[in-house]
């Protein structure tokens, strides 16, 4: 479960982060994930949780918003909405589109008592 080892790396990040600026808890981190990501979402907010416990991010609430996946049209460059890796360009009808944005996953914010 590839879940876990991102939950993992999220922990890390946010107790980094929340360390260096002298924080004692973290109450909230909010998530960026594209819906092209293959993340599942249920999966990950249940490995955060495990991957929390006996930190400074134990008990934080994992707000994760979707991001849209983008596509660029190599043969027009027509931007547009995916919902796929395999898209046809709505414009010229080509399929040489490189995805843009859909993938990822960020730290959008980190909500931090001092």
């Amino acid at each position: 479960m590839h879940e876990m080892s991102l939950a993992v790396n999220i922990v890390e990040i946010v107790l980094a982060k929340t360390q260096a600026v002298g924080g004692q808890r973290i109450t909230s981190i909010e998530l960026g994930v594209g819906k092209l990501s293959g993340l599942m979402s249920e999966a990950l907010i249940f490995c955060f949780a495990a991957a929390a416990r006996n930190t400074l991010a134990e008990g934080a609430e994992l707000l994760i918003r979707e991001l849209d996946g983008r596509g660029k049209c190599l043969a027009c460059a027509h931007s547009f909405v995916v919902d796929s890796l395999l898209a046809q360009c709505p414009q010229c009808g080509g399929y040489a589109v490189e995805t843009v944005q859909g993938r990822e996953l960020q730290v959008l914010s980190l909500t931090i008592d001092e």
